[in-house]
């Protein structure tokens, strides 16, 4: 799920929305995005969509194509994890797990990557966090 934030700049959404559109991986998988581009969205922080999300219980992630991913060159939206203290066994295991942050930026080539580890278990939100973490411009792009 991509959340449109920013509506200053049409050619970059348009832009931005292509390369997500882009077939990703190894085996070239077709992308699937659930775009939500709504002005009523404009504005809104990581904190107001999380709200909106919560309910869903199979949402584990969701991108935000703000003022940064718009006006950076490579677009690199926010990645936001739903994952609460309420889910973790104890503060430490949410601690770990929230080690990088709640967030971190990658380019649209990673959004992909990012959705299919976390909806099979087989990465884990700060494992991407940290990728993005240890990069010079704090963001996660994919091998």
């Amino acid at each position: 799920m991509v959340f449109r934030t920013d509506y200053d700049d049409d050619r970059a959404w348009r832009d931005l929305a292509a390369a997500l559109m882009e077939p990703w991986g190894d085996s070239q998988y077709e992308a699937h995005i659930h775009f939500i581009n709504d002005p009523v969205w404009a504005g809104a922080t990581a904190d107001e969509v999380l709200t909106a999300v919560s309910a869903d219980e199979d949402l584990s992630v969701v991108f935000l194509a703000d003022r940064v991913s718009m006006q950076a060159e490579h677009h690199p939206l926010l990645a936001v994890t739903l994952l609460t203290q309420e889910d973790c066994v104890d503060e430490e295991d949410y601690e770990q797990l929230t080690e990088f942050g709640r967030e971190f930026r990658t380019i649209p080539a990673g959004v992909h990557e990012v959705y299919a580890n976390l909806s099979i278990g087989n990465l884990g939100f700060e494992e991407f966090a940290a990728s993005a973490h240890d990069d010079p411009e704090g963001i996660y792009r994919p091998c």
